[in-house]
């Protein structure tokens, strides 16, 4: 039996898709773009678009009642690899040891002109 997961603190989607799926006790989140769901603006700089994607998966996660420590794989799309410093540094204050696993890539374009989109696996 699958449910569907929504947040009411994460931006809307911009598509056909919920913000998550929950799978016995597995969360399998849609890939979280920077907005703001208050502003519906997206910050400035891959760091701070880090940040957001982040917050707006902690969101979802939190609407599904998990939470960042339950994450057991990532995936993050970056529009340009040479800003993966940048988003590594911000990635890594939300998750603690042991760290999910995570697959990273450099990919032509993102919805809206983000420069990072990330999603995850989490157990609930």
């Amino acid at each position: 039996m699958k449910k569907v997961v929504v947040s009411e603190k994460a931006p809307a989607a911009v598509g056909c898709y919920s913000h998550a799926i929950e799978a016995g006790n597995m969360i399998f989140t849609s890939g979280q773009l920077p907005v703001n769901a208050e502003t519906g603006k997206m910050p400035e700089g891959p760091a701070a678009q880090a940040k957001q994607s982040l917050d707006n998966l902690k969101y979802v996660l939190e609407a599904a009642g998990s939470e960042m420590n339950n994450v057991v794989k990532t995936t993050v799309l970056i529009q340009n690899i040479e800003d993966f410093a940048a988003i590594n540094e911000v990635y890594g204050t939300y998750f603690e040891e042991p760290f999910p696993a995570r697959s990273c890539f450099e990919v032509a374009n993102l919805p809206l002109g983000a420069l990072v989109e990330i999603e995850a696996v989490a157990v609930k």
